[in-house]
């Protein structure tokens, strides 16, 4: 690394946690997730609104390859924070009602987003037709778990039967989502042509389960539960090395930082997983996914979409919304929730945030999403993600929060997640 790539770089990092706190903080103010006015920081960034000179300035070509690399281990560590909150205690006496409104919420998405893949294929598929088709009704089946626990916790929700019930099902949506991208990633080849690697999947998660989670339990009892150094030092090498390894056999290493977490002790290890998600969650949050956001935003290009990109958009959009909303708020009404609350879960469920964004980004980075595919979805994410406070002010105001009636869930905690 020259002095010169040093001096960008280091200038660059500045630019980004700047500039991301600042529009964060607006979104906020706004009642909106930190992470849209973050996204936007990159967006803005890009080359929709200042061309491709500005931001190759700002961003040379020599320097972003060491910040996708850092945004890479953010994406890392959130989705290794993703599998620590998936509490099993969240699902309990979720009964029939929360596994039928999640797979609704993505069996649905999951057809109407085949289907418009079919449509844009002509234009849009780049090689692998079927794996294009797939993604796609993945990507529109995706509800943000922690970006919903964190719109939760603002609107003080989060003891509400509603709110439990809708962390139960994001819960099992976030499951089953990544297992179909997982399906996805081993179909379209991210092996290369080690594809036989794949077979490697299933032991190795048996031996994450069975011989990494107690050894895991042993460490966190030796520690007394608390974040000691040895800890600390243990999450940290496990997550990036557990990522490693389903980056080497030919799945993405979302999926195996993701496992980590899902395998870290659960049981009496609350005060941990807080210390855990409060000091790596925080310098990833102030640091790495800024960075992540930056490198999202330079790939959106809206300045030359013309009429043709838009329509594409408005079909993107209404797929994204309509599938979601139909099918929480059908399948909440077929259990006799009442339509305002179904209306709320089904707006709740419509949130994608940054889970989105990484799912996109691991398409682009497979080759099944064009640039210009990439830069509507992303847009598309953060339109559904931003919908979600304006229309809750709506179907729930605080004068009627209180007296929500009761639906047939217990009540969750939510996730500790700052996202």
């Amino acid at each position: 690394m020259t002095t010169n790539q040093l001096f960008a770089l280091f200038c660059d990092l500045a630019l980004i946690i700047v500039l991301a706190r600042i529009l964060g903080a607006a979104a906020q103010r706004l009642s909106q997730p930190a992470v849209i006015g973050e996204v936007l920081a990159g967006i803005l960034l890009g080359p929709t609104l200042l061309g491709h000179s500005v931001p190759e300035f700002l961003f040379p070509p020599g320097v972003r390859p060491m910040l996708t690399a850092l945004a890479d281990v953010g994406m890392a560590v959130f989705m290794f924070i993703v599998g620590l909150e998936l509490d099993r205690k969240i699902l309990r006496g979720t009964g029939r009602l929360a596994v039928t409104v999640a797979v609704s919420c993505i069996l649905l998405p999951f057809v109407l987003g085949t289907l418009l893949a079919l449509v844009l294929a002509e234009e849009h598929a780049q090689g692998h037709r079927l794996g294009f088709v797939l993604f796609m009704g993945t990507a529109m089946s995706v509800t943000a778990f922690p970006v919903l626990a964190r719109i939760l916790t603002d609107r003080k929700m989060q003891h509400t039967p509603i709110g439990g019930l809708a962390l139960a099902c994001a819960a099992i949506g976030d499951v089953l989502a990544w297992c179909m991208l997982a399906a996805v990633v081993a179909l379209v080849g991210g092996g290369g042509g080690d594809q036989w690697l794949l077979l490697l999947l299933v032991p190795y998660a048996g031996v994450m389960v069975w011989v990494v989670r107690p050894l895991l339990r042993r460490l966190v009892v030796a520690g007394g539960s608390r974040l000691t150094p040895a800890v600390l030092t243990v999450v940290l090498a496990g997550l990036l090395v557990s990522g490693a390894v389903t980056e080497r056999i030919g799945l993405h290493f979302i999926f195996g930082a993701f496992l980590f977490g899902v395998v870290m002790p659960k049981e009496s290890t609350e005060r941990l997983r807080a210390d855990i998600v409060n000091r790596i969650g925080d310098v990833s949050g102030q640091l790495l996914q800024p960075v992540f956001f930056i490198i999202v935003g330079l790939k959106v290009d809206l300045s030359d979409l013309g009429g043709s990109g838009w329509l594409d958009f408005a079909l993107i959009l209404l797929v994204a919304v309509s599938g979601k909303f139909v099918g929480a708020f059908l399948s909440a009404r077929a259990f006799r929730v009442t339509a305002r609350q179904s209306a709320v879960l089904a707006t709740l469920m419509n949130t994608r945030g940054l889970t989105e964004l990484i799912i996109l980004t691991a398409g682009l980075q497979l080759g099944v999403l064009d640039e210009r595919l990439y830069s509507l979805m992303v847009v598309m994410a953060v339109v559904t993600t931003a919908m979600a406070g304006p229309l809750l002010a709506v179907l729930r105001p605080r004068a009627l929060a209180d007296q929500d009636p009761v639906i047939p869930v217990r009540n969750a905690q939510p996730p500790a997640t700052k996202r």
